[in-house]
């Protein structure tokens, strides 16, 4: 019984690896349909929103230059959360999205993306409340993304978006 439970992670884990090469594969495939149209894509604001995030996930997975941490794979993403991400490669994704935020509206720092990543707290028989997303994460990928150069810090608070950043996205 124990080795039919491990075989059917094994499955599990199979079906997730060639769901996520599907998933690779679209986001390729939707990135080229945008320039084949004829449309002229001049701006991230000119793609839609899952389909830049995706395609720019798998560009920084390829590229290699963004390091994964040894605590990625067990830290939860918020305290109102019960268990990490299922998705081995969420941290490219939160990435992309958080280069995204930043390149529509600079100006926005570690505080800004705990709000914006947060969520409902459950707390069992009381109400939900709001709860701010983990610190640590947003902070490691803004910094990250600084040693990247893609993004640099703004005089007024939080960050900006680098003349190397615009030409990369």
């Amino acid at each position: 019984l124990a080795q039919a439970g491990s075989v059917g992670r094994l499955c599990q884990n199979g079906e997730e690896k060639s769901r996520r090469d599907r998933s690779s594969a679209m986001a390729q495939q939707f990135y080229d349909a945008e320039f084949k149209e004829g449309l002229t894509v001049k701006t991230v604001k000119d793609v839609e929103a899952d389909k830049f995030i995706i395609a720019f996930a798998q560009h920084l997975k390829r590229q290699g230059r963004f390091e994964i941490p040894k605590w990625a794979d067990v830290v939860k993403t918020s305290k109102a959360k019960e268990l990490p991400p299922n998705d081995p490669d969420w941290l490219y994704t939160r990435t992309a999205s958080m280069v995204r935020k930043i390149y529509i509206r600079g100006g926005t720092g570690v505080g800004g993306f705990r709000k914006v990543y947060g969520g409902q707290f459950r707390r069992g028989t009381m109400t939900n409340v709001f709860c701010k997303s983990s610190g640590k994460i947003a902070r490691y990928i803004l910094q990250q993304l600084e040693e990247m150069g893609l993004v640099e810090q703004d005089e007024n608070g939080g960050r900006k978006i680098t003349k190397e950043g615009q030409r990369e996205l």
